[in-house]
């Protein structure tokens, strides 16, 4: 089972319609002047009543109280994003109990930008290559999807109106990506009714390690009485704490000797971030508005946030350049209208994002020299031995371009709907270069100097839907809503990889210049290059269509309680394994079963909503890395998880507000994974010792690779939270003291027995799978005087090592034996200045 309880504290402002939006700005100036009241109040000595705001969140496409809408839902407003000073992704994460992360499946790199995002359990691990499957839960940017494979956009949280964490199966209204959750990130949006303008300035020093700050701002200005231009900037830099570690590494076959000398440095994973968002809202009549967005930010990453246990805490000994440039721009449009009583909305979105990096491979190396004696096989073009270490370069292009269009009749009818098209393509360019020093020219793939391993593919993943939900109040106590969305969708795969002639390419079918020669000949002037590659050893498609479902009960005990019961469907798209032995992976389905309830008590003071669910995921999608480090995506039967979500808030006095959040989950396989399937990809759970694998032909003899019961990686049985914040008044100015509790209970990092050390081994991989339960304490003081603030914080208090995640820099039965651990960052000090003009 699964508890959670969220919090989120202050007023959250909808931005979709023009309506909801003009209503927003009143009440945020109701509460300005609430404000200044109660402390005209306190000055005279009079009383003042704790409650709790009204909360407006836009998740089901309509502009809501999050009190009177039936599905879990969490909305962290921009007031508790200001009090635990949030400014990227890993910040506001701690607050949501129903996410969990880890670094991208298959890349070495982990750096910021690289994170894959889970919800409510549904994770097995090994996701975010770029062949690999899609997001199981989508992140959105307003109205508009910026989902990509490699991880989710490190977006910065200035200026934001609210973060809603939508839990459970999303299928009917968002789709493909949002099969167990959605992230929606709403920005505050042009306000034509005046000048507005914001500034704030952070310093921060982690504890033995460098020293970070934070540049931001913000000016509204109405160019009309119908139109307004919002701009927002921000200037980052992360300070690093990893050192890089002068060191030396002897391989076995050859005797060479490697050493780090010149890439030695202390607090080596830094990161930089500036960026922009300029938007224009245009009231074109008292009906019809306009809201063009564009966003754009670059984030430059040095070193990896990933540390080497045989090293020391915090410390790598890397001799290849380990860095990251990720550019991106997301344009955008809203339209939004009335068509007689019909509110019309229409979505236009394009990402696009460029990735540049490079990272050390230099294990792979050496671990395959030392146990296999690979070392032999590495040459320059006069014979003589080289360096085998490897180092990586890449480049990543995506392009993302999305449509939606909808229609929500009036939300008072009795009867009303919610729906509408979508159409999204999401095109991604693939390159990556492996490289060895000095290789002899036969060995290097051909046209790329001292590249032993060349990928270079497009990937497409297309999909249209239509959607719809209709709700009808039968009484005024009992409100019943159906909804559906059937889609097609698209996933294309092709283009080069593999080795050199010099090195067997072979295999059925054969890959990299091998599948040349097979194709072509030896006369490479004949071969037909695809893009800068020799050729075109991949291509191929898959094509689905389907329909997901939703029902909800909804029961109004009273004006500020309701109960409600669910059952919703969520799904992720089939896909091609690139490498041609593997067949295509098939779609895996989620189905929700939950009851839950909306509460208020206390006389508006406390509020406690919960859900307990049961989900069943069929054929769920398991990617792991196969031989040359290729991922390999597997159909793996089918798992359970059980879990009760709750929500608290209380304001226990005018001066003190509570909140927390926990999380307990029960995710387990409900079936034996063997590693394999049919011929047609479909998953195959029965599989006992002297079994036959129909894929290769082969005699199982080890039985099934996880049995079921067994628990899903990444997420905790338990997470947790609990914020106090308690204000008071100091003469003339407003004071506060935080404390922000965060636990994260063990997780594992693998689905296999094997690789989680549950039978014997070379290596013992325990430590690299397990991941230990941790606990961190973030406080924070300060004061506040009209429209400037100024607030001292901690970080990490205690200076808990927290593991994050754990990886290696190939497969584990290989480089199992030096894994990497990303940890929370040490204790970090710093104080914010901040001001509204």
């Amino acid at each position: 089972m699964a508890v959670i309880i969220g919090c989120q504290a202050g007023v959250a402002f909808a931005q979709e319609a023009q309506q909801t939006e003009q209503a927003s700005q009143q009440a945020a100036s109701q509460a300005a002047d609430a404000a200044r009241q109660a402390a005209d109040q306190a000055a005279q000595g009079q009383s003042r009543t704790a409650t709790l705001e009204t909360v407006t969140v836009t998740a089901q496409k309509r502009a809501e109280d999050l009190q009177k809408v039936p599905i879990s839902i969490q909305a962290i407003s921009s007031e508790t994003l200001e009090q635990h000073q949030v400014s990227n992704f890993q910040d506001y994460v701690k607050l949501l109990p129903s996410v969990t992360f880890g670094t991208a499946g298959g890349g070495v790199f982990s750096g910021p930008g690289f994170l894959q995002v889970y919800m409510r359990g549904v994770a097995s691990g090994g996701d975010g290559n770029h062949s690999g499957s899609q997001p199981s839960v989508g992140v959105y940017l307003d109205e508009q999807p910026i989902t990509t494979i490699t991880g989710a956009l490190d977006v910065h949280m200035y200026d934001i109106a609210r973060v809603e964490a939508l839990a459970g199966p999303q299928g009917t209204l968002y789709g493909a990506s949002s099969q167990s959750g959605t992230l929606r990130i709403i920005t505050n949006k042009p306000d034509a009714s005046g000048f507005a303008a914001s500034a704030a300035a952070e310093l921060n020093v982690v504890e033995d390690g460098g020293i970070g700050h934070v540049l931001e701002g913000m000016v509204n200005v109405p160019i009309a009485s119908n139109a307004a231009i919002r701009v927002v900037g921000w200037n980052r830099h992360d300070a690093g704490y990893v050192d890089n570690r002068p060191g030396t590494r002897v391989f076995p076959t050859s005797g060479i000797v490697q050493n780090n000398d010149l890439l030695a440095d202390a607090n080596y994973n830094e990161a930089n971030a500036t960026g922009a968002r300029v938007a224009l809202k245009w009231d074109i009549t008292d009906e019809w508005s306009v809201t063009p967005m564009i966003m754009g930010q670059r984030q430059t990453a040095t070193g990896s946030t990933g540390w080497d246990p045989s090293v020391g805490e915090f410390e790598v000994n890397h001799a290849y350049p380990e860095s990251s440039r990720d550019t991106w721009n997301q344009a955008a449009l809203t339209v939004q209208g009335k068509i007689g009583n019909f509110d019309i909305t229409y979505a236009f979105g394009h990402l696009n994002r460029n990735v540049e990096s490079e990272a050390d491979y230099s294990d792979y190396g050496f671990w395959y020299d030392t146990l296999r004696g690979y070392g032999a096989y590495f040459y320059d073009d006069d014979g003589a031995l080289v360096n085998p270490s490897q180092y990586i370069q890449a480049k990543d292009a995506y392009r993302m371009t999305s449509h939606e269009l909808r229609v929500a009749s009036p939300a008072d009818n009795r009867l009303r709907f919610v729906g509408g098209l979508f159409w999204q393509q999401h095109k991604h360019d693939i390159e990556q270069r492996y490289r060895i020093d000095g290789l002899a020219t036969v060995l290097s793939v051909g046209g790329w100097e001292d590249t032993i391993w060349l990928t270079e593919q497009d990937r497409e993943d297309q999909d249209e839907a239509v959607f719809g939900e209709l709700t009808f109040d039968i009484t005024d106590a009992w409100h019943v809503t159906a909804g559906g969305r059937w889609f097609r969708a698209r996933n294309s795969l092709k283009g080069y990889y593999g080795f050199g002639i010099g090195y067997s390419s072979g295999g059925d079918p054969p890959y990299g210049e091998g599948a040349c020669f097979a194709q072509y000949g030896d006369d490479r002037s004949a071969w037909i290059p695809y893009e800068n590659a020799p050729c075109l050893v991949n291509d191929r498609e898959v094509r689905e269509s389907g329909s997901l479902g939703r029902l909800n009960v909804t029961w109004d005990l009273s004006d500020s309680k309701l109960l409600y019961a669910t059952y919703s469907e969520g799904y992720r798209p089939g896909g091609i394994n690139r490498r041609g032995t593997v067949p295509p992976y098939v779609s895996d389905y989620l189905k929700n079963y939950e009851f839950g309830w909306k509460t208020m008590w206390l006389d508006k003071r406390l509020a406690w909503n919960g859900a307990l669910f049961h989900q069943n995921w069929d054929d769920f999608q398991f990617s792991y890395l196969g031989a040359n480090g290729l991922t390999e995506i597997r159909n793996a039967g089918a798992a359970q998880i059980d879990g009760l979500e709750m929500e608290l808030q209380w304001a226990v006095t005018y001066n003190f507000m509570l909140t927390g959040g926990v999380a307990f989950y029960d995710a387990t396989l409900s079936e034996d994974y063997c590693g394999y399937g049919d011929l047609a990809g479909n998953p195959i759970s029965v599989c006992p010792p002297g079994s036959f694998n129909p894929s290769t032909g082969e005699i199982n003899d080890i039985g099934p690779q996880a049995v079921k019961g067994d628990r899903l990686p990444i997420t905790p049985r338990f997470k947790g939270n609990l914020t106090g914040r308690y204000s008071w008044d100091v003469g003339e100015y407003e004071a506060y003291a935080q404390g922000a509790l965060f636990h994260v209970g063990d997780r594992t990092q693998d689905l296999r027995d094997l690789e989680r050390g549950v039978v014997g081994t070379d290596f013992s991989f325990t430590p690299y799978q397990h991941l230990d339960a941790y606990t961190t304490l973030d406080v924070s003081t300060g004061f506040q005087r009209g429209s400037w603030k100024l607030d001292f914080f901690i970080r990490n208090v205690t200076n808990e090592l927290g593991d994050l995640t754990h990886f290696a820099e190939c497969n584990i039965a290989v480089c199992g034996a030096q894994p990497y651990t990303v940890s929370t960052p040490p204790r970090t000090f710093g104080v914010r200045w901040s001001r509204d003009f």
